[in-house]
């Protein structure tokens, strides 16, 4: 078993790496995002689709060719800090973290809303604890249980694909490509939907426990975005055909109600069963997620350096993961942050503007430029194409963070003299 010179123990294969990318993909976000995409495109939400899946791909291309160079915990907070300086590093780890923390609550209450709509907030809280404990017991018992999660998703995902088509209520004129509610509401649509999309961005965030990063990272990431986008495209053409745009964009559950207006309202039990297991995934893959980014961090001192200490048997970085999930127990059990969406995709996209601007600089020449130049200007166009809410609280955090990094810089040049 090979170890990263950080400490770090490499276990994962490159299937180990596709499904947790996958676990973050395939997750909730095809339960919840489609709803609010279709309010804001209407009739273009497959176009807002296309969009989103061009972006993704571009993010996707600088990520792995980045990971490939820079294989270690934290993603494109150490790919910005090595390419374009500590401040755009920073930036991108701290978009990243508080982006995903509050994802990781809207996760868990998803878990909760799904098991027991009453006490939902108590069901998110023992998720979180549970998936916690999970995580500190290493990396492969956490990509072990993202394997199961992830087949049991896609077979339920499957069976209502299949239900919505062959069912007489499908009617093909409801694809209507046309954007009625204009080019703004097909690229708000396409910022929310990436919010389902990033989750390719677990993979380079475990640079350091994958073998053969080089060979892997590079390897994995398309084929778990190839992958996660086919199933989305599937998915949103059977609910599609079935309520249309209108009813698709009213909907609470547009799984469930897809398959009720099927008429199969049998199968409702096992999509909202199959929802609870998404968000699950999708909450496993967030925490391991986070927790490295903030071991890189930590390590640089952005974050207390306490929380940078690997666990010397299971080999994780346990305080982090102990962290990450204890900030994120309390927000499950005293916020309602299932409408995060908004706000997890403006950081998000913040984060890939970065791993954008990082690829620019790897190798001169407008052929290799053309993929990060496209992913940096659809990260920034979608980023204030979402809802003006999200636009302004996500503003207003990276804005703390900035003051809180020049504090910082201010403290440390004082102690230097």
């Amino acid at each position: 078993m090979t170890r990263s010179p950080a400490g770090l123990r490499r276990t994962l294969g490159m299937g180990d790496a596709v499904v947790v990318g996958l676990g973050s993909m395939v997750g909730a976000g095809v339960f919840a995002a489609l709803a609010p995409a279709a309010r804001a495109a209407g009739t273009g939400l497959l176009l807002g689709l296309a969009v989103a899946a061009v972006v993704a791909y571009c993010n996707a291309t600088s990520s792995a060719r980045l990971a490939a160079l820079y294989p270690a915990s934290g993603g494109t907070y150490v790919y910005g800090r090595e390419r374009l300086g500590e401040f755009w590093g920073y930036l991108a780890g701290w978009a990243f973290v508080v982006g995903k923390t509050a994802s990781c609550a809207a996760m868990a209450l998803t878990v909760g809303a799904y098991v027991w709509p009453d006490q939902a907030h108590a069901v998110a809280v023992a998720a979180v604890v549970a998936l916690t404990a999970v995580n500190y017991g290493g990396v492969q018992k956490s990509a072990w249980l993202t394997r199961v999660i992830v087949a049991v998703v896609l077979a339920v995902l499957a069976s209502v694909v299949v239900v919505c088509v062959t069912s007489g209520q499908a009617d093909a004129g409801r694809l209507d490509l046309g954007a009625s509610s204009g080019p703004g509401g097909v690229l708000q649509a396409a910022g929310l939907l990436f919010f389902a999309f990033a989750g390719y961005a677990r993979i380079a965030t475990l640079g350091e426990e994958v073998r053969d990063p080089a060979r892997t990272i590079p390897r994995a990431i398309p084929v778990a975005l190839g992958i996660a986008l086919t199933v989305y495209a599937c998915v949103a053409v059977a609910v599609l055909s079935v309520l249309g745009a209108d009813a698709l964009g009213l909907a609470t559950a547009p799984l469930t109600d897809a398959v009720r207006a099927a008429g199969v309202p049998g199968l409702v039990p096992v999509v909202r069963v199959g929802a609870a297991v998404a968000a699950l995934g999708s909450l496993l893959a967030l925490i391991l997620g986070v927790s490295r980014t903030t071991l890189a961090m930590a390590r640089d001192r952005h974050l207390p350096g306490a929380l940078a200490v690997v666990h010397p048997r299971f080999q994780v970085p346990h305080r982090a993961e102990l962290a990450v999930g204890a900030v994120v127990a309390v927000l499950a059990a005293t916020v309602d942050v299932r409408g995060a969406i908004g706000f997890s995709s403006f950081g998000v996209l913040a984060y890939y503007a970065v791993a954008n601007a990082s690829a620019w600089t790897l190798r001169p020449g407008p052929a290799a430029r053309i993929v990060p130049a496209v992913g940096l200007l659809g990260c920034v166009v979608l980023a204030f194409a979402l809802p003006w809410a999200s636009v302004v609280v996500g503003t207003c955090v990276l804005l703390v963070g900035v003051a809180a990094y020049g504090v910082r810089r201010r403290l440390r040049a004082a102690s230097a003299r």
